[in-house]
């Protein structure tokens, strides 16, 4: 399901890039990166190219078997999705250490190649513009468990049972399913059915349709999506789960653990509740309420898969027990349940279209776990909370990548991300209607992915200015803005300017003393003012924007 208006814009940059690669042009969207040649396996991945942009996806049933013992899956994927240029191939994705047993279309089977993990399909006829296509991947294997959560991970639980887990961001979906693995284009609905020994439960996204004994010892459990997804957000945790639960209003909210950690989930998963009510408070109804909410323990941290969030902190408050931000309000809450559950409304209600952009998840994400502070410990416990993450910025490289090629940002586009956004809040100095820009941030772009050149549209609106330059600063560069000041006491004034790459770079900021600020807005030109404070007196308001600061006397 394509949706923004930003599409022939972003294949443009696609077509762009691609010649860069061979050109040795400077990448799009990172202006501080240096060239590099991508690999071709990097280009498959992220290019959202013709043999992908041909199509739009509507549907997915994922129909498969896991063995435990063999460490197997065996099924199939039924794609139905709409032609939106005459075509013969589309492209979809599945890993190469996977077999592809048949792909049918009609009742025949059709050829394919392989590239890597790219898997290109050919029609024996034309598929017309604008018709609906459906074709069945059957597939099959033993995926080979990689990077941080696996994958897929073929593990035991504590008692020795199978526990059976998903986790594919980095890797992407086409690690253990076969799917039109990228960011773009999500289904608009899907069904899940997941078959596993009868002594195991298999919980997956979406709403608990019904189980069926297969009566071969197995049992299908079966799951409905009734929203998009994106593909690496569909899971299966199967393990010998037990289940509780609440309601909130319409929203079913089920918790699922080990029987032998029944009761420490009970008591750290009433955190949920009162999380919930925050972030409803700021973005009203839960989007995927249809769905319902589930959190789901699993042995690895954890993971925002969409209506079936899973965690794995250990039962404890902070991040693995640990202060996450170091001033002392982390060890309040359990980070993983709050961080991961916000990833609902940023990440898999707004989503970002390419990876590239992938700061609108985690940076917006990890911002919402200062607005949860805020409404549940008070505004004090979230400026030091917000403010404990400059420590984690390495201000090193770009936010925003290449586009077109799937390579992760760097890791500030969590912190500094969220603290770029805290920033804004205070350079527009009105709350009133920050919440409101945040509330119509997400309700403009609930489901629906998309680039950062569609938020800054929004603010730029709201904001009645052009904030391109600023959002440029923070998410394009690897430099902080410095405010530069030069004192001159003899006469009382304050010379005052910008550092900044970008050359219209203008962000109001207040300085003076605490008791009363001035809000002055500089630019990359000197400007003075009038002040009666000596350079060690005179303050700049670096908890309400995340800046550098010198100071300087006037040279004589």
């Amino acid at each position: 399901m394509i949706q923004d208006r930003f599409f022939s814009r972003y294949i443009l940059s696609v077509v762009t890039i691609t010649f860069a690669t061979f050109c040795c042009f400077a990448p799009l969207g990172n202006l501080n990166a240096q060239v590099q040649t991508p690999s071709r396996a990097d280009i498959l991945r992220g290019e959202y190219g013709p043999l992908r942009a041909n199509n739009d996806l509507l549907y997915y049933h994922l129909d498969i078997r896991v063995d435990p013992v063999e460490k197997s899956l065996k099924g199939k994927n039924t794609i139905r999705f709409r032609m939106l240029k005459e075509a013969t191939q589309i492209q979809l994705d599945l890993y190469e250490h996977l077999a592809i047993d048949k792909i049918v279309w009609q009742g025949k089977d059709l050829m394919y190649k392989r590239e890597m993990n790219a898997v290109f399909i050919e029609f024996p006829e034309s598929l017309p513009n604008a018709s609906e296509q459906q074709i069945e991947f059957f597939y099959s294997g033993k995926p080979k468990s990689q990077g941080r959560f696996g994958g897929i991970a073929f593990q035991t639980d504590p008692a020795g049972r199978p526990w059976i887990t998903t986790a594919c961001e980095g890797e992407g979906s086409s690690f253990w399913w076969p799917s039109k693995d990228q960011w773009r284009d999500e289904v608009e609905s899907m069904d899940i059915s997941i078959a596993v020994p009868n002594d195991l439960m298999d919980v997956s996204n979406g709403r608990f349709i019904n189980k069926v004994d297969l009566r071969d010892g197995y049992t299908q459990w079966n799951y409905r999506v009734n929203y998009p997804i994106n593909s690496y957000n569909v899971s299966i945790n199967v393990g010998k789960y037990t289940q509780f639960g609440e309601k909130l209003g319409d929203l079913t909210m089920d918790y699922y653990c080990l029987p032998e950690d029944l009761e420490r989930a009970r008591n750290q998963f009433a955190q949920t509740r009162p999380m919930m009510e925050a972030f409803l408070h700021y973005f009203g109804e839960y989007p995927f309420v249809k769905d319902g909410y589930k959190l789901i323990q699993v042995p690895y941290t954890g993971m925002e898969h969409q209506s079936a969030v899973t965690y794995g902190n250990g039962f404890r408050n902070g991040y693995g027990g640990r202060d996450w931000t170091g001033v002392g309000v982390s060890p309040k809450f359990d980070f993983i349940i709050i961080h991961e559950s916000g990833h609902e409304w940023f990440g898999n209600a707004v989503s970002a279209a390419d990876v590239s952009d992938m700061w609108v998840q985690e940076g917006w994400t990890t911002y919402l776990e200062c607005l949860y502070v805020e409404k549940i410990f008070g505004y004090d416990d979230a400026l030091r909370y917000t403010n404990g993450y400059q420590a984690k910025v390495a201000n090193s490289s770009p936010i925003i990548t290449e586009r077109g090629l799937h390579q992760t940002p760097h890791q500030d586009m969590y912190f500094k991300g969220a603290l770029f956004l805290h920033t804004l809040r205070n350079v527009m100095n009105d709350d009133a209607k920050w919440w409101s820009l945040v509330r119509e941030t997400y309700d403009t772009f609930k489901y629906k992915n998309i680039l950062t050149e569609e938020m800054i549209e929004l603010f730029n609106k709201r904001f009645g200015s052009d904030l391109t330059p600023i959002f440029n600063q923070y998410l394009r560069h690897k430099s902080l803005p410095k405010l530069e000041l030069n004192f001159d006491e003899s006469k009382k004034e304050v010379a005052y300017r910008w550092v900044a790459d970008e050359a219209d770079f203008a962000m109001p900021v207040r300085v003076g003393s605490r008791d009363a600020w001035q809000t002055i807005t500089p630019t990359r030109e000197w400007q003075t003012m009038a002040t009666t404070l000596s350079k060690n007196q005179f303050e700049v308001a670096t908890d309400l924007y995340y800046i550098q600061v010198t100071k300087s006397p006037v040279s004589q």
